[in-house]
């Protein structure tokens, strides 16, 4: 990217941002949402995994919370972010799979967490992958027309955005060559505008581009919501920049299971460079960073001791790391079996920064969980998505084939629609070996009944 032309963005930045009360706003605590893409509960150093060395996200679990019972809210990306970013299961939009880049989209005109933060007094950005609608080139270049198109991160609430176009023709010929990471900075939308090339690594970038905006936000004194989501470890696996690729071939690996430990390792040197630049510009102490995943493991990642994997309701595909770290508000070195659901994450946040939102959600504030290891009574949680038939492992998918789960307690039930399949206690078997459905027929027409009402539900087309 040219100088000038980052002088010139950043000057917009910081004329949108100043306001009379930047300085009350400086006192709110600062939002950071790190979510990765396809990362496995097996993935990370500090949840058992042996393939890859994450020393900085080892670090941030040790200065928080680190969650062993923490859900996606499906087993693909797209559902789940919805569920993020509204705090509402991903049904309530008739969002059942991934999209496919071919106009579908998370409904405009509906209650986020950027717009209520806006609301509340934050600057708030998108940086990276969406998968939400609305950033195809017909999209952009509909708006630039004044015509209607497919809301993006800026028409739900963001200030600032930097993607890549998710469409045709770009994003399929860049997954089809293997070089979604290396020349994504080629294809690039900052603020519905084409931005310039960069040559550097995709993951590099976004770090970058977070860090352009810290030293803004710091200087104008203003409160932030950073929502950085990173396309690693999803495919297409290609070799990181160096020194990731050879440490890893040194140890032996090697193809995509090679490229793979690279790319969580680069992952994890620019998490540990976002990091860095929060505490050189005093930023740290007053942050709630929290850190998460889109769904289970795919090909080459881990699943942990779990069952199935990405596009599976198996634990494997939907048990998936949750960091939280607020300091001298979450204390360090904790773990939590505290029961955690994408939904809880805009409730959470609210609370901590005492934001109010209008609409109905079905997430749980876990922040007495966080800051004060309070059991919250997560209750029922539910879970809908269209049958994938494949699993994204290099095993089969396990059998019967499930679309729903009602989760309540111990009691994990899922379902084929509203038949049920499996029931299993999860406390006493997380491995989801001993299906007992024929053994707690009152249980198990309790949560097929919950399933029924949910799935008649009115939604938000």
């Amino acid at each position: 990217m040219k100088k000038t032309t980052v002088c010139l963005w950043v000057l917009g930045l910081l004329a949108a941002c100043t306001s009379p009360d930047a300085e009350d706003r400086s006192l709110k605590p600062n939002i950071i949402l790190l979510l990765v893409d396809d990362m496995g509960y097996g993935d990370l150093s500090c949840y058992g995994g042996q393939a890859v060395h994450t020393p900085n996200i080892d670090k941030l679990a040790d200065a928080g919370v680190r969650y062993t019972r923490f859900y996606s809210a499906s087993g693909v990306c797209t559902p789940s972010r919805a569920a993020i970013l509204t705090g509402k299961y991903p049904l309530r939009f008739n969002i059942r799979q991934h999209f496919t880049d071919q106009g579908e989209n998370l409904p405009a005109g509906i209650e986020t967490l950027p717009k209520i933060l806006k609301k509340a007094g934050y600057a708030t950005a998108h940086i990276g992958k969406w998968h939400l609608g609305g950033l195809r080139t017909e999209d952009f270049e509909a708006r630039r027309d004044g015509l209607e198109a497919d809301p993006g991160p800026l028409q739900h609430g963001f200030d600032h955005s930097l993607t890549s176009i998710e469409g045709a023709p770009p994003r399929p010929h860049l997954i089809r060559e293997r070089k979604l990471y290396r020349d994504g900075g080629k294809y690039m939308i900052r603020n519905d505008q084409r931005a310039p090339e960069d040559s550097n690594h995709w993951t590099d970038i976004k770090v970058n581009e977070a860090i352009t905006l810290l030293e803004v936000w710091k200087e104008n004194k203003q409160a932030f919501f950073l929502n950085l989501w990173f396309d690693v470890p999803h495919t297409p696996y290609e070799p990181a920049p160096e020194p990731h690729l050879s440490m890893y071939a040194d140890m032996g690996a090697s193809g995509d299971q090679l490229y793979f430990r690279s790319m969580v390792s680069n992952l994890d040197e620019n998490i540990g460079r976002l990091i860095t630049k929060l505490k050189e510009l005093n930023l740290y102490e007053n942050t709630l960073i929290l850190f998460t995943s889109d769904n289970g493991a795919a090909w080459e990642g881990e699943v942990g001791p779990f069952k199935g994997g990405k596009t599976d309701l198996h634990e494997g595909g939907i048990r998936v790391p949750f960091i939280a770290v607020w300091p001298d508000k979450i204390h360090e070195n904790q773990v939590s079996f505290q029961r955690g659901h994408h939904t809880d994450i805009l409730p959470t946040i609210c609370e901590a920064v005492h934001a109010d939102y209008e609409e109905s959600i079905d997430g749980m504030s876990l922040l007495p969980n966080l800051c004060n290891g309070e059991e919250v009574d997560r209750g029922l949680i539910l879970w809908q998505m269209d049958l994938y038939r494949s699993l994204q492992r290099h095993y089969e998918k396990p059998l019967p084939y499930a679309t729903n789960i009602a989760y309540n307690g111990p009691w994990k039930l899922l379902l084929d629609s509203i038949t049920p399949i499996e029931l299993f206690h999860l406390e006493n078997d997380p491995h989801e070996v001993m299906n007992l459905l024929d053994k707690y027929p009152e249980i198990v027409n309790k949560l097929r009944e919950e399933t029924i009402l949910f799935m008649s539900e009115p939604r938000n087309q």
